[in-house]
């Protein structure tokens, strides 16, 4: 009793009270529609009078034309609500019913009020955000936009980049390429105006008016570099006239950066656009064959900039070291930067699974494991495969190759798809390079979510799992794209319920359709019996209440 989530157990109770008071509201709603539009209907055939008060001759008249509109009409109804509730559900990832019947009716069959609802809502959200949610961030290893995108659309048609994902890398670029200092700088204030345009050919245009008043300015030549050059080598010579720039204008500013606030803002700004030139420069000599070059400038960056962590380096020299199978030196880094007071990534948590798995993965076999048991070293190894699940439950299927890869974007969600495709996309071929590494990954996956059962309630190593990641992702990611969900939602109970009597009333329209008199007689049989304790009350109430009572109610 001691393990069981009491806050969930709860919030269950609660959904079941009103899943059952919707549940009854539902069908009274259902069946007076249906006696409404029946009886609307049918009174020709019926042939009712108005003075004809019992409910035995109504019953007697009532023909196989009536039960089988009846239920037909049941039938037509509940299949409309089903196409509602479906479509809701598939748009906005929840049953309308159920929100209905938890905000609105729930509150009123147990009596609470507004006010009660209100601060409930605010300790719920004071919950959530004393838990920290994933943010967007960067992508390390994000692909360059004319060599390696373009090229993409070009092939396919199809645009890689969402305007949420570019928009986010323009403000990213003002932040690391523009100060306040620049006005009066004519190069920097088109740039600044650059950074902003929609039209990747604006863009262009406005850094080639920058090269014309400063041949030097080096986020003209980035953006050239990363927008204009049709090839990684092309853009390796703009870089490398870039970092020229930018390293005579860092030593200049490091000089004077302590005379004013102005001179330590210039100096920020050079040393942002000194370490992005080089990081890219170093990601071009990766892309070109120069692993061990590219290992030597990440980690010079890393070195000589022990505290911007904002481009997360050491992601981008982990790769490189694996793309090398310089384990050893893998390992040195991720006993730096695995830490339980750092940030955790999928990159750093995959990793560190690979490494283990590499030492038992030649010899694992799922059926001697399943007679013996694991080893120690086995046993490490499925945990650390556990707690990088854990972490992100969307990699496996990229890795394992049950899901299609696309382009990475150029902003990742923590924990999110995102996540997954930008790592799976650099990382599968060192997963396929360890033999019996993809093997043990695929027996022991799954094994994660029967240690965490409700992620969203509560985690196993990390925090739950949080809630946003598949509207984020969904931003991030193009829309031909099928977005990874987890946990996988299951189909709301009204559905569900919903489609069990549309199908229910539909087979009884048809039976009653083929076997009129049989369904007939067994419907006036069900009736009669549903009648009986009706007509008791009846019996009781006029042997209490005066005789003329009723048909004086009647009368009204």
């Amino acid at each position: 009793l001691g393990k069981i989530n009491m806050a969930f157990v709860g919030r269950m109770f609660e959904k079941i009270k009103s899943w059952i008071a919707w549940s009854w509201t539902y069908l009274w709603a259902v069946w007076f529609m249906l006696v409404v539009f029946v009886v609307y209907i049918l009174r020709g055939p019926l042939k009712l009078n108005d003075n004809v008060t019992s409910a035995t001759m109504f019953l007697n008249n009532l023909t196989p034309k009536f039960y089988v509109a009846l239920t037909g009409t049941s039938s037509l109804i509940s299949g409309l609500i089903l196409i509602f509730e479906w479509w809701y559900f598939k748009k906005y990832g929840t049953s309308f019913i159920e929100q209905v019947s938890l905000n609105h009716i729930s509150p009123l069959l147990t009596g609470s009020s507004g006010e009660a609802t209100i601060e409930t809502n605010s300790s719920n959200s004071t919950q959530q955000n004393s838990i920290p949610e994933c943010k967007v961030w960067r992508n390390p290893l994000n692909l360059f936009r004319g060599s390696e995108y373009l090229r993409f659309t070009w092939a396919t048609n199809k645009e890689p980049l969402t305007y949420y994902d570019m928009n986010l890398s323009a403000q990213d670029h003002q932040t690391f390429f523009t100060c306040e200092a620049d006005n009066g700088k004519p190069d920097y204030e088109i740039m600044q105006v650059a950074w902003r345009e929609r039209n990747p050919q604006a863009r262009i245009r406005a850094a080639h008016d920058a090269l014309e008043k400063n041949p030097e300015c080096a986020p003209a030549l980035v953006l050239l570099a990363e927008e204009e050059s049709p090839s990684i080598v092309e853009a390796e010579k703009l870089l490398k006239q870039a970092y020229k720039s930018a390293e005579t204008n860092y030593r200049k500013s490091q000089q004077t950066q302590h005379n004013n606030s102005t001179q330590e803002i210039i100096h920020r700004r050079d040393s942002n656009i000194l370490v992005y030139v080089k990081r890219r420069l170093a990601m071009c000599a990766r892309k070109l064959g120069k692993t061990r070059e590219a290992v030597k400038m990440f980690r010079d960056l890393m070195k000589d900039f022990p505290c911007l962590n904002l481009f997360n380096i050491h992601e981008n020299l982990i790769e490189a070291l694996l793309e090398l199978q310089a384990y050893a030196d893998v390992q040195a880094v991720l006993g730096k930067y695995d830490d339980i007071s750092l940030p955790k990534s999928a990159t750093i948590c995959y990793t560190a699974a690979l490494l283990k798995a590499r030492q038992v993965a030649d010899k694992f076999s799922p059926d001697i494991a399943s007679k013996r048991g694991l080893s120690t070293a086995e046993m490490n190894a499925v945990e650390a495969i556990h707690r990088a699940v854990e972490f992100n439950p969307h990699v496996p299927k990229y890795l394992l190759e049950m899901k299609s890869l696309i382009l990475p974007p150029e902003h990742i969600l923590k924990r999110g798809d995102s996540e997954a495709i930008a790592y799976s996309f650099f990382h599968l071929q060192h997963w396929k390079r360890v033999e019996g590494a993809l093997n043990l990954l695929h027996c022991t996956w799954e094994g994660t979510f029967r240690m965490i059962p409700y992620p969203l309630e509560k985690g196993h190593l990390f925090y739950p799992y949080p809630t946003s990641t598949e509207t984020a992702d969904k931003e991030l990611l193009p829309a031909f794209h099928e977005v990874s969900v987890y946990p996988k939602k299951e189909l709301p109970f009204f559905i569900l319920f919903t489609a069990g009597l549309c199908s229910f009333t539909a087979l009884l329209a048809l039976l009653t359709h083929q076997y009129p008199e049989p369904m007939g007689h067994i419907a006036k049989t069900a009736l009669g019996w549903l009648y009986l304790p009706v007509s008791y009350i009846i019996e009781k109430l006029e042997a209490i209440l005066p005789s003329n009572l009723i048909q004086q109610l009647a009368r009204i």
